[in-house]
């Protein structure tokens, strides 16, 4: 039998790193952060034990980049989605609307993603977090940003504020007040992206004749 090649390495490589990503991904919105431990992980994703420590050195981290990709993935899909637009405004209602949407469809990920980002481990860059840094990149250059390096950073901060907002314990602000905001301070049209039932909070956008 001829060896691998080095390309069919590489693909062999990032499929098992994908299958502890989704894995991951799975227990913990299942069980908890606390609940799962890095053997259930890769139990889950049919690995030995020892491949989660060669792609990731710790749990926080695996969880961080599993988040990372679920988050580019999501928004990949809001951004392509039929009718498929190059408009800017569309494209940005639609990428708060997918980081508003995971926060309310995963709540315990995304609070157990938010506690990691906000403790001692700090932010993780990797691969998957880089590939949603690019998508969110392009957002802001396509709604019209003049400064991508000073707007990026700047939107990126104010949907992680508006995700922690979201998912408050004990004192939860609706989502649809927090995307009301969020489309004013971009002079985003309340019916762009996805807009909730109900239409907007009572006095937050102007009347249409």
């Amino acid at each position: 039998m001829s060896p691998r090649s080095a390309s069919v390495n590489e693909e062999l490589r990032r499929r098992s790193r994908e299958r502890l990503l989704r894995s991951t991904v799975e227990l913990v919105a299942e069980r908890g952060y606390e609940a799962t431990t890095l053997g259930d992980i890769a139990d889950r994703a049919g690995a030995a034990r020892g491949l989660v420590s060669y792609y990731f050195p710790g749990k926080r981290q695996l969880l961080q980049s599993a988040v990372h990709r679920l988050m580019h993935l999501t928004l990949h899909a809001a951004l392509e989605r039929q009718p498929r637009t190059e408009d800017g405004r569309e494209r940005l209602a639609r990428a708060i609307d997918a980081i508003l949407g995971l926060a309310r469809v995963e709540p315990l990920l995304m609070r157990t993603h938010m506690a990691g980002i906000l403790t001692a481990d700090g932010f993780v860059q990797c691969p998957e977090q880089r590939r949603l840094a690019e998508l969110l990149r392009d957002t802001v250059a396509r709604y019209g940003s003049a400064d991508v390096d000073a707007d990026y950073p700047l939107l990126r901060a104010l949907l992680m504020g508006a995700v922690v907002a979201v998912l408050l314990p004990g004192a939860p602000m609706p989502a649809a007040r927090l995307r009301a905001e969020l489309f004013q301070r971009y002079g985003l049209d309340w019916d762009l992206g996805v807009p909730p039932d109900g239409g907007p909070p009572g006095g937050t956008f102007p009347s249409r004749l």
